[in-house]
Formats: structure tokens, sequence, C-alpha cells
């Protein structure tokens, strides 16, 4: 039986949505709503974002290079709907369908959370050549080449040498490709700096939507505190780890985080951070619970790391406490056990929370087993739209098995608190 949920009329817009039927197309974006895009393509993340007034923006673009043995076997998902694309082409597919009719055929941000393939795209010997400079198609330089990008914002520029100077072919390959960009099509780059609520902000009619807010809240070990842009570094000095001959931060402590805020309706993503320290790990590996001082409580939280093991403490958990957890997730070890014990528990936090999974696969059922049967959902698009104002959103779920991205199912409404 066909499921039908209606969308309420827009103020000031033209009309409608059109209703959201469970086996038709998704109704398009209309001023005044906000659309996050969680896209699948089995081989890394993307998200993208259409805000209030139109303007585009991307978190992350990543491409596993499918030349490794461990990318391409039973432990990871397979390429989403199939391989007559690459994943980067996948994601330029996505997108140029959900970019009709939009205000610019542009990206106006693009930011990603940190250097890690699975976020940015790395080369391989199967990647295609760009027509346009020296360097490697895939994730993010697929997407560039594609489609024009106003701005990228990164933890790394323009020196590229936090904690040390980051030399790698896949960095590389991504400094060829702005390069280019930069002097040919007009693409900026930037740093990606904490605390800041003026570096991703509304580009069309900001003016009309005085309640969105885009808060920058960690990069590199420095978090917002929550109050004005007042922020601290959360890592040593790292003469000091150099000295004491101590190990310096990795990538996934450095990734990039941020706080969207409209009307009542809060979301949160941050890459790869970490909250679950191992043992002898110390203390400021942990950033998830700064970030999670200043975040506060959230509608809808991105899990971290795609929930491996040493993400969403409990600290986290509960002071977030969700309505919405999204996993992307494409690996058997995403989500881990005692993460998704800590999402579900209601001794954390009180009250209904859902969970929603980009790619769940048959050994995770295996090793985790009935827990796993509380998701809504565990394949497909992810796609939260919210009404206009903020104070409603519905969970959308779209076909990844082909090109025709239809709904598969339609959760809500949810009341913004």
């Amino acid at each position: 039986m066909l499921i039908v949920c209606s969308l309420a009329l827009i103020s000031g817009t033209a009309g409608p949505l059109k209703a959201q039927i469970i086996g038709e197309k998704l109704p398009a974006w209309e001023e005044g709503y906000l659309d996050i895009h969680q896209i699948n393509t089995g081989k890394g993340d993307c998200a993208f974002f259409i805000l209030p007034d139109g303007t585009t923006m991307i978190f992350d673009a990543g491409e596993l290079n499918l030349t490794i043995p461990r990318n391409v076997g039973p432990r990871t998902a397979k390429i989403k709907p199939d391989h007559s694309r690459s994943p980067g082409e996948w994601m330029v597919h996505y997108l140029k369908m959900l970019m009709k009719g939009l205000p610019s055929e542009s990206i106006d941000y693009a930011i990603i959370s940190h250097f890690h393939d699975d976020h940015m795209g790395e080369p391989s010997e199967l990647s295609k050549i760009s027509k346009n400079g020296d360097y490697k198609l895939t994730g993010i330089t697929t997407i560039g080449d594609h489609i024009n990008i106003k701005t990228i914002l990164d933890r790394g520029w323009p020196e590229y040498n936090y904690p040390e100077p980051i030399e790698n072919d896949m960095v590389d390959n991504y400094l060829k490709f702005t390069e280019w960009h930069t002097q040919n099509s007009g693409m900026k780059v930037d740093m990606f700096e904490a605390g800041r609520s003026d570096q991703l902000v509304l580009s069309n009619k900001p003016a009309k939507f005085p309640d969105f807010e885009i808060r920058n809240v960690s990069v590199n070990g420095e978090v917002w505190t929550g109050v004005h842009t007042n922020t601290r570094n959360h890592f040593p000095l790292i003469s000091d780890l150099k000295k004491t001959n101590s190990g310096l931060p990795g990538e996934n402590p450095c990734s990039i985080s941020i706080r969207l805020s409209y009307g009542k309706f809060d979301y949160f993503t941050g890459g790869d951070i970490p909250g679950v320290l191992d043992p002898g790990e110390p203390f400021w590996n942990d950033i998830e619970t700064p970030v999670a001082k200043a975040v506060g409580p959230v509608e809808v939280n991105v899990v971290n790391h795609h929930g491996n093991r040493d993400s969403q403490n409990e600290f986290f958990v509960r002071t977030l406490r969700p309505q919405v957890h999204i996993l992307p997730v494409w690996s058997s070890d995403h989500p881990g056990p005692a993460v998704l014990k800590r999402l579900l528990s209601t001794h954390l936090y009180p009250g209904d929370r859902e969970l929603f999974a980009t790619n769940m696969l048959e050994a995770n059922y295996l090793v985790i087993g009935s827990r796993l049967k509380q998701l809504k959902s565990d394949q497909g698009h992810i796609l939260v739209r919210v009404k206009p104002g903020g104070e409603e959103y519905h969970v959308i779920v779209l076909d990844d098995s082909n090109d025709k991205y239809l709904i598969k199912s339609v959760h809500g409404p949810y009341f913004s608190r």
C-alpha cells in the first residue's frame, strides 16, 4: 500500500510541494525548505545541502581506491547503484539531478572535513585523467571538474603543514586540482576557522531567513566554546609534543565539524572526530566531549566516524540527544556493536530516537544481530527535509539500486524541540 506524506504550503512561494509518495520521484526542493541529502555510493561519504534560499553546499566527497583489496571485497559495500560509473561520477549524476531549477548551476561551498580517501577521494591507476590539469578524477576532483565550485574550505590551506607537512599522493592530487581551478575557473580555497558563523552563509536571500546559521565548531583540535566566536585549542602545542616525543594528532581528530541551525531545528556533522579512547591514548584525542559541550541538543546527528568503535562516547550521545541518527556506513565494522548500543540507550537520554543507515552489510547482521532490527532503514540515500521555519521535518529514504532515485520510505513528521 502506498504511503502518502503531504507537506504544508510554503509561505511566499509559488505553491506547496507535491505529496511524497512511495515508488514515485522526489518532489523538487522549493524555497524555504532545507534539504540535506546523505548520498550513498557505497565507497565514501558525501552530503549535499540545499539551504532555504537555494544556496548549495557539499560536506565531503569520498571515493575509496578500488585497487586496494580491502576496498572491494566482502568487507565493504559495492558501488551504488552499479559499476557503470565511478563513485565520483555517481555523485555528479545525483547532484545534477537535484540542482535542476536552483538559483545557480554552481555549488556555493564544498567542505573537506579531513584528508582521508573516504572523505575526499584517492587517485589510483583506475582514475581518469582530468582534461583540465595534471590531476586525476576521484571524489571531490570529479565533482569540481563537472560542476563549478565557488569556494572550498578545508583544514590545511594554505600551508598544509598541521600538525606536520601533509605529503601524500591524495593531497598532492587535490592541490593540483585546486591550483588549476583557482587560476582558471574562479574557485576560491580557504581555511575553515572554528567559532565563526560568517564563513558559510546564505548567498541568495539571507535577509529572508534570519534564523538560519551554520556555526563552525571544530578543526585541527580548535573547538568553539559555545560563547560568541571564542575557541579553545584542545590539543597541546605541537612543539611540546615533539619535545616529549609524544605522538601527534591524527587526521580524524583534526576533522572539521559544524552545527547547522534553522529556527528550532539543529543538525550536527563532524567527519571522523573520535571520542572513545584506546588504552594509553592521551585525553586530548577525545574531541567529541568538548564539541558536545559547545553544540548542545540537536534534532539530527550524523554519526561520527561512520559509527566506528572510537566514536559516540556517552557524554556526546547524552548531550546531543538527537531524534534522528544518520549512519553513513559502508564497511563491516560500521557501526561498532558498543556504539550502536549507546545510540539506542534510553539510559543515556530518554525518549524515542530513529536510526537510518546508508549501507548495512550482511556481516553486520551476523555479528551484531537483532539490535540492527531497530533501524528504520538500512539501505539507501537519506534525505532530511525541513519545512520552512524549521519547526517540522521528515526523513525520506531514496532507492540507491538505480539512477531513478525513487522514494522507498517516508518517516515523520518530527517536531523540532
